[in-house]
């Protein structure tokens, strides 16, 4: 594992947890599971596996301090802050960048900020064996989810044939990702069993994603060229500020992954769950004998399947039924459970108001 780094997007908009999260304190902040930060628990889970000082993450510039704080283990040059958005392909450029400066035979883990894995042990016998897959192999790894349902929030991975490592975890050879399918498309997907959730982490020497970046997008494979040879923090920063607001925004998944030919995919099985919206939280807390999951106060007649987040007053219900209920210091959202996702939506609509930069 001497060659192995971690590299953690943070940037983070804030919008599927609003109100609790927001554009300047997003979702990797909240600290509803464990009493911790996702982002605490993120690099937690990296222990044993890849050391602090080989920890990077890339957030959003007005995050870095929230940040630091969250991640105090990791040391602070190497919180990286982006001047603008630009989605995951430049965030990666620029960590292939900042590995390859210290290791050009290094092996980079790039993970997520915002994530819960329940079953943390296994989850670091499967990033160890992804890097010794990544190290001994021309290949980029990726995680692909065993699914539970048939879910439509998640992209898919499609496993080919199985793939000989003499590791603990399963490998496979990629046949693909596949964009959020709709319901008849996910229980196919599901009754198949040979699609996978994509978690969105990949695990590949520099040397290999240089490659490709090189090949499929050369702008970004610049940007991670400059990144190397930026030989102080003030010289990176000066890179980034120089470079970044003409760059596109871009995946990662449609900058590379769905161009390249050498990719596997190891089958996780420790948990997983992006906590992508409030519903999400259902799994993740016990329920009353109504239903009901509630974190903080709440008192309820005749309620049932709500979720509510009330932890500093107390909140109502009287003969509701599937809600979601969320309290922060300035705004309050109530919704039914199955239409959570339109926060977004409304997050648009908030921003459009003369005071809606205090809300969102």
């Amino acid at each position: 594992m001497n060659k192995s780094y971690a590299v953690i997007l943070a940037g983070g908009s804030g919008e599927r947890f609003w109100p609790l999260s927001t554009k300047s304190r997003p979702k990797q902040f909240i600290s509803l599971f464990s009493g911790r930060p996702l982002l605490t628990m993120a690099v937690e889970r990296l222990q044993g596996v890849v050391p602090a000082d080989r920890i990077y993450i890339i957030t959003a510039e007005r995050l870095v301090e929230d940040t630091a704080h969250a991640a105090r283990n990791v040391p602070r040059a190497n919180i990286i802050g982006e001047p603008c958005k630009r989605d995951t392909a430049p965030a990666i450029a620029v960590a292939c960048g900042l590995v390859k400066q210290r290791d050009p035979n290094g092996v980079v883990c790039i993970l997520t900020a915002d994530q819960l894995m329940s079953d943390v042990e296994t989850f670091r016998q499967t990033l160890t064996d992804c890097i010794e897959v990544a190290s001994k192999n021309d290949v980029i790894v990726t995680m692909g989810i065993q699914p539970t349902y048939p879910a439509t929030g998640f992209g898919y991975v499609k496993a080919g044939d199985p793939l000989e490592t003499r590791t603990v975890t399963l490998f496979n050879k990629s046949e693909g990702f596949v964009e959020k399918p709709d319901e008849y498309k996910a229980n196919h997907y599901f009754n198949s069993g040979n699609f996978f959730w994509n978690a969105g982490m990949f695990i590949w020497s520099t040397g290999v994603m240089s490659k490709a970046l090189e090949s499929f997008a050369p702008d970004l494979f610049e940007l991670s060229e400059s990144v190397s040879v930026a030989n102080s923090p003030d010289a990176l920063q000066a890179t980034l500020q120089s470079v970044y607001p003409s760059l596109r925004s871009i995946s990662i998944d449609y900058a590379v992954m769905e161009h390249v030919s050498n990719i596997v995919m190891a089958r996780g099985s420790f948990g997983w769950d992006d906590v992508g919206s409030w519903p999400a939280m259902a799994g993740h807390f016990s329920a009353d004998m109504d239903g009901n999951v509630v974190i903080g106060s709440c008192e309820k007649i005749e309620s049932k399947n709500n979720i509510v987040i009330s932890e500093d007053r107390l909140t109502a219900l009287i003969g509701v039924t599937g809600l979601v209920v969320v309290h922060s210091e300035n705004a309050t959202l109530i919704c039914p459970r199955d239409r959570a996702e339109e926060v977004k939506k409304l997050i648009k609509r908030i921003s459009a108001r003369p005071d809606g930069k205090k809300y969102v």
